[in-house]
């Protein structure tokens, strides 16, 4: 078990030909390579810079980079033009679709008694370790894992083992993954690397995937105080401590820790990467350690279109809709559909302010009785843009026509919360 390459400070700024040379670096420690599996995210992590390194790696292995396969997790699969976008000129033909419903094997399961340990109580199922068929029976002797480190809604932090298990995972473990953090709670999670859903994560991958070939590649990427994206951190290494690396670094750069609540948050959804709910609710996630009971969080989304990406779970969102973890606790009980599809109970969870504060939406895409049908309030987007104009707003608080805001312009690099609120939960 070994740590291959690792640079990270709170002041650095990676260049391109720095990521290069780091991945170039560890991978000629590895040594020689006959048939290599790419595992880098989707579009939706795009500023991840995985991409770039999935290129690099093409550059690297040539030939014997036979397969890259977008750890999808329940995302829909990348247009042509997202791919592009991502992976540059890397050859198409490499990309497979991962099937997270039927293209998956079972490693193993960790046992309810395990889960039931880890819930305090609350739940007592197994958990399938799953991972896509092209992972477990490919063949690969290297199967490279690039991603970011970031605090998330679901994992504490993101990345390590998260995107093997859950990325190219299937139906039933992420569905059960998912309700295990959102019943445990989000506050109690995010920002944290040791934490319930993660401990379940390590200990399928120490019992039933540690077989296969993975060094993952982790990233911190942060905004910068002229609001440019720069980043911070590079660890490659085939055990935890690369990933506990990275999450150290990513608490420095990604986490602000506020002394005060925020009453008007601002949050803008780049079009390019926020298309539902499912995603673009990171505006909420990440923001809801940090609101004022009472206060607003206004999400300018013109690029979103739907609820879920996918259409079971969008038709779940639009069905029950954002109505909190007591009531989303009951329905799940007493409805099948939801008890069949617990990743989006646990997104309905997570995507509420679970009464404290009002969220706004103002989507490109959907109509006003959409939106308040999930018990979301609307604004109109073109309305919101007039009077917050994101090319004059910058990161944090201001004063906009005499009212105080906060303004994010991606809330998927980082975390905010209240100091007190933050230590309360903890």
């Amino acid at each position: 078990m070994s740590l291959y390459y690792a640079i990270g400070s709170p002041t650095l700024d990676l260049s391109a030909d720095d990521l290069r040379a780091g991945l170039f670096e560890a991978l000629e420690k590895l040594g020689k390579r006959k048939k290599v599996l790419a595992l880098p995210p989707d579009i939706t992590r795009y500023h991840s810079r995985a991409g770039e390194l999935t290129r690099y790696a093409w550059q690297y292995y040539g030939d014997a980079l036979t397969d890259v396969m977008p750890a999808l997790g329940t995302h829909v699969a990348m247009s042509k033009a997202e791919a592009e976008t991502m992976f540059g000129d890397m050859p198409q033909s490499l990309i497979r679709v991962h099937n997270w419903r039927d293209g998956i094997v079972t490693l193993g399961e960790v046992p309810a008694e395990f889960i039931h340990e880890q819930s305090e109580g609350k739940l007592h199922f197994p958990w399938p370790a799953q991972v896509g068929r092209l992972v477990a029976e490919g063949g690969h002797d290297l199967i490279l894992s690039p991603g970011q480190v970031v605090p998330h809604e679901v994992i504490g932090m993101a990345n390590y083992n998260k995107n093997l298990l859950v990325g190219t995972g299937g139906k039933e473990g992420i569905n059960k993954s998912h309700y295990l953090g959102a019943v445990y709670g989000m506050e109690r999670i995010m920002g944290r690397a040791d934490n319930p859903v993660r401990r379940v994560l390590n200990y399928a991958a120490k019992h039933f995937a540690a077989h296969l070939p993975v060094v993952y590649a982790h990233t911190v990427v942060a905004m910068n105080d002229e609001g440019r994206l720069v980043t911070r951190g590079l660890f490659i290494g085939d055990d935890e401590e690369c990933f506990l690396r990275a999450s150290e670094l990513s608490l420095k750069v990604n986490f602000r820790m506020m002394d005060r609540e925020i009453r008007k948050a601002v949050v803008l959804l780049d079009p390019k990467e926020f298309r539902s709910t499912w995603l673009g609710n990171k505006a909420v996630y990440r923001t809801r350690m940090a609101m004022a009971d009472g206060g607003e969080l206004l999400v300018l989304a013109p690029g979103v279109k739907e609820f879920g990406e996918d259409k079971t779970i969008d038709h779940l969102i639009r069905k029950y809709g954002y109505v909190g973890t007591p009531e989303v606790l009951r329905l799940t009980e007493e409805n099948e559909d939801l008890s069949a599809n617990l990743s989006a109970a646990a997104h309905l969870i997570h995507g509420s302010s679970e009464g404290r504060f009002r969220i706004t939406y103002a989507p490109g895409h959907l109509s006003k009785e959409e939106v308040e049908g999930v018990n979301f309030g609307y604004a109109n987007l073109e309305e919101m843009l007039k009077k917050y104009d994101i090319a004059k707003l910058q990161e944090g608080f201001q004063t906009v026509d005499g009212e105080e805001i906060y303004y994010i312009s991606n809330p998927a690099l980082g975390l905010w919360a209240y100091e007190d609120r933050f230590r309360a939960s903890s």
